[in-house]
């Protein structure tokens, strides 16, 4: 919610700057699309409302999801309505797939990476962004959290090989947000919080193991 009204509110850049892993996440998408020749198949597996496919204007693009998540969400623009643990699709259909801060509300994570698996064809790649330090949202939806060798150990057992996994930020940037979070819950706090919280991701080359993060960008390739 107070993402939706920095979109509104803040200048781009400011807003790229204060909600890093969100900018992680649209220039993920981004790049994914570039990267991807016009016809190809791909799948939002967890795609919500869909927020991602005019990224997808020159592909194919498949929004699946079981449309529970959120009360307040409109599904009706939804190409199929299904338990990602079992998609309504045959083997190697598609070319590359999505699932974006949907991992942690799967009750059987490592069974729907093993069906994304199924449904890309072999060299097809899949981007997957899960959470390690997040509030519990979407409740009573929302299961786990995930650090970088949890998601290389599914992804390992669905088939996939991981290319890359980067953290969203380090100890710096996470103090930021939750800054950020505490202003949302006691707005009085924004002028105090407000100006560290753009201070501290100044700091976050400071934390070179990123052992503390929001959370992860995998890209993966199937065998």
């Amino acid at each position: 919610m107070m993402y939706a009204t920095a979109r509104r509110l803040l200048p781009g850049w400011l807003r790229r700057y204060a909600y890093s892993f969100e900018a992680l996440i649209e220039d993920s998408v981004t790049d994914l699309a570039a990267r991807l020749p016009a016809g190809a198949r791909v799948l939002d597996a967890g795609a919500g409302e869909g927020q991602y496919s005019a990224h997808f204007q020159s592909q194919r693009y498949t929004g699946v999801d079981l449309g529970i998540g959120d009360a307040g969400w409109n599904y009706a623009g939804l190409d199929a309505v299904a338990d990602l643990c079992a998609l309504p699709f045959a083997g190697g259909t598609f070319d590359a797939a999505l699932n974006i801060v949907t991992l942690e509300h799967l009750r059987e994570p490592g069974r729907a990476l093993r069906e994304m698996a199924r449904v890309l064809r072999p060299g097809g790649i899949l981007l997957l962004v899960a959470p390690l330090d997040w509030e519990v949202h979407q409740a009573p939806h929302d299961y786990f959290r995930y650090t970088r060798h949890g998601l290389e150990y599914l992804l390992a057992q669905a088939g996939l090989e991981v290319k890359e996994m980067t953290a969203a930020g380090g100890l710096f940037r996470l103090l930021s947000r939750r800054l950020l979070n505490a202003a949302q819950l006691a707005p009085w706090l924004l002028p105090f919080f407000g100006p560290l919280a753009l201070i501290l991701p100044l700091l976050d080359g400071l934390d070179r193991r990123r052992d503390f993060t929001l959370g992860y960008r995998c890209i993966a390739h199937k065998a």
